[in-house]
């Protein structure tokens, strides 16, 4: 079982494939409805697993966080991850809010570490730490310079990158934190850069209607990098932190994959199951753990559990 479980959870194979494939590299023939109903058994077993992961995360002194959207029963819901260099925890929700966010079991849950995230507005409502992915920040910046013709967001993508290269270049030589005269220097640049753009973008002039007027792409992040210096150079300030959210991107991409090769969910629970699933392989393969063994581990009734702290 833990071979179709493993085709089917990591590597996306179709129920109809997954059967087809049985049948003529093994002349094993299985009945999709049986094969349909591993991952959902896998998931019952899998509890005392994702509570043990969620208590890791929970513990975790950064955790990345990212969500996509995802095709269940024909309509849109959404995938949020909550991820850490040791564990990947995926989980299946209606929007995007906070109360979908909150339904992962970490924010809102005890966490008190840095969230790494893309800016999406939900996150701010918990009383945590911030770090924002940077990677936004420098395709942002790249395509208003390409749109624009201005300089400072090219100057403002070079001062983030020079300033990355100083951090892994003191990560190299043994230091957990870059000298506080040259971090004093990349604020006052910081700051300047906002200012350029900031004069070269004015505010839209009110239209008469009610409410603010749309600010528009360039200043929405000149907004955002003026408003989350902190956030946005976090990396700088603590080495724990990372530049981008890669983590959580990393693990969520593979929703877009699976629903390519296998198209939509056709129920929430079979969708809750294959994440359920994905959470347990990968938390498994990036602690060293091999998949196949961990599968057959869970339906023999002894779920590989990683460490709590």
């Amino acid at each position: 079982m833990e071979l179709l479980i493993y085709l089917m959870g990591r590597h996306h194979l179709p129920v109809a494939r997954t059967a087809e494939l049985m049948a003529d590299a093994f002349g094993a023939p299985v009945s999709t409805g049986w094969l349909a109903s591993l991952q959902p058994r896998a998931k019952k077993l899998l509890e005392p697993f994702l509570e043990a992961a969620r208590a890791r995360v929970r513990h975790a002194g950064v955790a990345h966080f990212d969500e996509t959207g995802a095709r269940v029963q024909g309509k849109l819901a959404w995938v949020h991850v909550a991820s850490t260099g040791a564990v990947t925890l995926l989980h299946l929700a209606p929007a995007r809010s906070g109360g979908s966010i909150e339904a992962g079991g970490i924010l809102g849950h005890g966490f008190n570490g840095v969230a790494v995230h893309a800016g999406l507005p939900a996150y701010r409502r918990y009383p945590v730490r911030h770090g924002l992915c940077n990677a936004h920040h420098l395709r942002e910046l790249a395509g208003i310079a390409e749109a624009g013709g201005q300089d400072w967001p090219l100057r403002m993508a070079d001062l983030l990158v020079e300033m990355l290269v100083a951090v892994d270049g003191a990560k190299a030589a043994g230091k957990t934190s870059l000298n506080k005269w040259v971090l004093r220097g990349y604020r006052r640049r910081y700051r300047r850069l906002i200012a350029r753009g900031v004069g070269l973008n004015p505010l839209p002039p009110p239209t008469g209607k009610r409410g603010r007027p749309a600010m528009g792409p360039v200043r929405s992040l000149l907004k955002r990098l003026d408003t989350y210096e902190d956030d946005v150079l976090r990396f700088a300030h603590d080495f724990t932190v990372s530049f981008d959210n890669n983590h959580a991107e990393r693990d969520v991409r593979m929703v877009k994959l699976q629903q390519k090769v296998s198209g939509s969910w056709r129920s929430w629970e079979g969708a809750e199951a294959f994440l359920a699933v994905r959470s347990y392989v990968g938390t498994a393969r990036k602690q060293g753990k091999n998949a196949g063994g961990a599968l057959r581990d869970l339906f023999c009734g002894n779920p590989w559990i990683p460490a709590t702290p």
